[in-house]
C-alpha cells in the first residue's frame, strides 16, 4: 500500500485554488448518517441425495446424503447417519453416484480457437489481443466445468491473461473452474537476434540470475505456480532436448519454495525430467523414457508425474486443422505409445500421478479423457479417479479443501451416471450435474448416455 502526502490530496488542491482566487474555502462536508446495521445473512443449507458417494477420502457410502452450507461441505455419509436439517433445500440425485469435483493439473485455458474453417488455431491465437482472449476463454471454462472439472492448474499464458481470468472467476464476474496459475512459463532463448526488433517475452530467462528474476517477477504478478519449459517439445514437436541446466532449474525451484509456491517443469525427454526431479520440482509434465533411478527418486520425494498422454491424441486427430502431415501424425502416435509405457513403469514404481489434459483450443470438454489412458496403463478405475481428485489436491497443496466431499472442503461435487469404481467411462462420459463452491454450475440430469 502506498501512503501519499496530504499535499497531493484532491481536497488540499481544491482549497488552495479557491484561496488563490480570493474565494472562501469550502466548508467541510457533513458526516454521512450512520447506515442501519445489516444483520448477517445465514448461509443457505442444501442436502443432496446420491445412490452412492465416493468421498475422495477412501470411503464409499451407499444411499448417501451430503449437507452443504454456503460454499462448504458440512457433513457427508450414509443417509441413516446424516440427517437432513430442517428447512434445507433438498436436491434428489439418487439415480447418480456422487464424486468430488475433479482437478485438471495441466491446462492452457486462455488458448481459444473459434473453429472457423480454414483457420489455424495457433495463428488465430497469435493475432488476438489478450483482453479478447480472456473474454473468449469463457467458453473453455464452461466446457471444462461440464466435464466435472471444478479446479485447474493452468500452466502458461501470455501477458498474465491467466491471472486475470483466475481473478475474474474468483470475484464472480466470470463462471469457470477454480484456477491456480503460472503467468509466463520460463523459457530459454528460442530465436535468433533480429536487429531493430524487440519482442517482449515475460518468460525469457537465460542463466541462474535471470531465472531467479523472472520467477520472482511472475510471483509478484500473482502466479501460484512457477512453470519452466525444461526441454523442447510441444504441438507437432515431440523432441525432448533439455534446455535449462540443472542449476537453472534448481534456482527456479528454490525461489518457488522460498515464496511458498509450487514448481512445474515441462520435459518431453528423460534428461530434463531427471534434472527437474533432482532440482526439487513439484511435478514433471509429459516426460517419456524416464530411467528407473528417476522414477525411484520421484516415488521417494513425492514428485508428481503429469503424463498428459491424451493431448497428442488430440493433435493427431485434428492434424488437418493444425496443418500437420502424415509424418507428424506418425511422430505424435509413436510418442503417445512411449508416454503410456512410461506411465506403466511409473505406476509400478509407486510414483504419484495426477491427471492433466494439457487442454487448449477445442480440446476443452475432453479434459478427463486422460483417465482412459491411465486405465489402459494399468490403473484400476478407482485409482484413475484418485489422480483427478485426491492426488490433484495434494499436488496443489490443497488436500484439506479440494479433492474430497468431506466436512470443511469446498462444496465441489459431481454427479455421474454409473459406477466409476467399475468403469471409468462413468466419469469420462457420464457427468450429469456439477456443483462448484456450493453453486450448481451444470445440470444435465435429464440426459442419459
Amino acid at each position: 500500500m502506498t501512503v501519499r502526502s496530504g499535499f497531493s490530496s484532491p481536497g488540499f488542491l481544491v482549497g488552495l485554488a479557491l484561496s488563490l482566487a480570493g474565494a472562501a474555502p469550502l466548508a467541510a462536508p457533513a458526516a454521512a448518517p450512520a447506515a442501519a446495521a445489516t444483520p448477517p445473512t445465514t448461509p443457505t443449507v442444501t442436502a443432496i441425495r446420491f445412490a452412492q458417494l465416493i468421498d475422495g477420502r477412501g470411503h464409499v457410502f451407499p444411499d448417501a446424503v451430503v449437507i452443504v452450507e454456503g460454499d462448504r461441505v458440512r457433513a457427508a455419509g450414509g443417509a441413516s447417519k446424516t440427517p437432513i436439517p430442517e428447512g434445507a433445500t433438498v436436491i434428489d440425485l439418487s439415480r447418480f453416484t456422487g464424486i468430488p469435483g475433479m482437478i485438471d493439473a495441466h491446462t492452457h485455458m486462455t488458448y481459444y480457437w473459434d473453429g472457423t474453417p480454414g483457420t489455424n488455431p495457433w495463428a488465430q491465437a497469435g493475432a488476438r489481443s489478450t483482453a479478447m482472449a480472456v473474454y473468449l476463454a469463457q467458453e473453455n471454462a464452461r466446457k471444462t466445468l461440464e466435464t466435472g472439472v471444478t479446479t485447474v492448474r493452468d500452466l502458461g499464458a501470455w501477458e498474465y491473461a491467466d491471472i486475470a481470468m483466475r481473478d475474474l472467476i474468483q470475484s464472480g464476474a466470470m463462471t469457470g473452474p477454480r484456477m491456480f496459475v503460472a503467468g509466463y512459463g520460463l523459457r530459454t532463448a528460442y530465436q535468433g537476434y533480429r536487429p531493430g526488433y524487440v519482442e517482449p517475452d515475460g518468460g525469457l530467462a537465460d542463466g541462474v540470475a535471470e531465472v531467479m528474476r523472472v520467477a520472482r517477477q511472475n510471483i509478484a504478478a500473482g502466479a501460484d505456480v512457477i512453470k519452466m519449459y525444461g526441454s523442447t517439445g510441444s504441438a507437432s514437436d515431440v523432441t525432448g532436448y533439455q534446455t535449462f541446466t540443472f542449476d537453472e532449474m534448481k534456482a527456479a525451484a528454490d525461489v518457488a519454495r522460498q515464496r511458498g509456491k509450487t514448481m512445474s517443469i515441462h520435459s518431453y525427454g528423460p534428461d530434463g525430467a531427471r534434472d527437474a526431479v533432482r532440482a526439487g520440482a513439484t511435478s514433471v509434465e509429459h516426460a517419456v523414457d524416464m530411467d528407473d533411478a528417476t522414477l525411484r527418486a520421484m516415488a521417494k520425494q513425492g514428485t508428481f508425474y503429469v503424463p498428459t498422454i491424451d493431448h497428442n491424441r488430440y493433435y493427431a486427430e485434428n492434424a488437418a486443422v493444425f496443418g500437420y502431415d502424415s509424418a507428424v501424425v506418425a511422430g505424435l502416435d509413436a510418442y503417445r505409445e512411449r508416454n503410456v509405457e512410461t506411465l506403466r513403469r511409473a505406476i509400478k514404481a509407486d510414483v504419484p500421478v495426477a491427471m492433466g489434459s494439457d487442454a487448449l483450443f477445442s480440446m476443452f470438454g475432453q479434459n478427463t479423457r486422460e483417465l482412459l489412458w491411465f486405465v489402459k496403463a494399468g490403473m484400476k478405475p478407482g485409482e484413475a479417479l484418485e489422480t483427478a481428485t485426491t492426488n490433484g489436491a495434494a499436488l496443489l497443496g490443497m488436500e484439506r479443501e479440494l479433492g474430497a466431499v468431506a466436512p470443511g472442503c469446498f462444496a465441489d461435487i459431481v454427479a455421474v451416471e454409473g459406477d466409476p469404481l467399475a468403469d471409468i467411462n462413468a466419469v469420462v462420459g457420464g457427468v450429469r450435474w456439477v456443483m462448484k463452491g456450493g453453486a450448481v454450475v451444470v445440470d444435465r440430469t435429464g440426459e442419459s448416455r
